[in-house]
């Protein structure tokens, strides 16, 4: 199977006045057809820019980033809104737009200039609504309803531009964990749908929970890339994080591993082994920590 998504040798840095601010460079990758990919890395290290260079969003001093066997630079705006969805980080919309309102929105790069939605666009955003869950939501205004809500239309947005590929920047952020699993869970069933997708996350175990690789950002430059049980380990983890965490399968959850981080100060710490394995008093996880 050819990749869908393949970035090649990138190098992207922001003018400032004193001198140019290289955020990374020699990044390379590739993503197939139902591929997820979770992007992982400290706070500052580019992984939100590296998404809006693949998203067509920022131009990149070196490197290229390719649609199938085409130039991302090489798009119309229109023609690459059709293919590849992008999902910020969550934010609030400035009116007060209906739900319904706000997913059609999607629909505009099948527009023509000044072309309202057709009966079409509006049952191809219905039907994403449906898709994701939000039903009950469509008649809202997007001001009354919550975070994880907002980010579940915006990935509904996302959906009604009938891409090939999806970008999401922290899809999860400040959620509770009742919404996080429900969009892990949409993430896996939009894969096995044929969706290429990259996720930027903060947590590790987003990658055991929706990932087939992972990516670490770090220093400027891709630390590690391969499946989540090679690339998440106690060692990568201290490397790229600067913490000490351990990597433990899930009793009775056979494959399902969790990343424990191990708090060395304050009175939580005698929930730690001298062996440095965390406690498991009631059975819930166990097995041998990642060395």
């Amino acid at each position: 199977m050819g990749a869908r998504l393949t970035v090649e040798s990138l190098t992207f840095r922001y003018p400032s006045r004193a001198a140019e601010v290289q955020v990374f460079e020699d990044v390379s990758l590739a993503l197939v057809p139902g591929e997820v990919l979770v992007l992982l890395g400290p706070n500052g290290t580019g992984k939100s820019t590296l998404l809006k260079c693949m998203a067509g969003l920022l131009r990149p001093q070196q490197g290229r980033v390719l649609l199938d066997d085409g130039n991302v630079a090489a798009l119309r705006p229109s023609r690459l809104a059709r293919r590849i969805g992008y999902v910020p980080q969550s934010n609030s919309s400035t009116f007060p737009f209906r739900v319904r309102d706000v997913v059609v929105m999607g629909r505009a790069p099948h527009l023509n200039t000044l072309e309202s939605p057709s009966r079409r666009d509006v049952e191809i955003a219905d039907r994403m609504i449906e898709e994701t869950g939000i039903v009950h939501l469509a008649d809202r205004s997007c001001h009354e309803i919550s975070a994880g809500e907002w980010q579940m239309v915006l990935i509904a947005r996302a959906l009604a531009q009938q891409p090939d590929v999806l970008l999401f920047d922290e899809p999860t952020s400040h959620l509770d964990i009742g919404n996080q699993v429900r969009i892990l869970d949409n993430v896996r069933r939009l894969a096995r749908q044929g969706f290429t997708i990259v996720m930027a996350s903060h947590v590790p175990d987003h990658a055991f929970m929706a990932g087939d690789r992972v990516a670490i950002l770090k220093d400027r430059r891709l630390m590690a890339l391969g499946p989540p049980d090679d690339v998440i380990t106690a060692e990568t983890l201290r490397r790229a994080y600067g913490v000490e965490v351990q990597v433990i399968d899930v009793e009775g959850l056979p494959g399902r591993r969790v990343c424990v981080p191990i708090l060395r100060g304050g009175d939580r710490s005698s929930f730690i082994n001298d062996g440095g394995a965390p406690e498991s008093p009631r059975g819930t996880a166990g097995g041998r920590p990642d060395a």
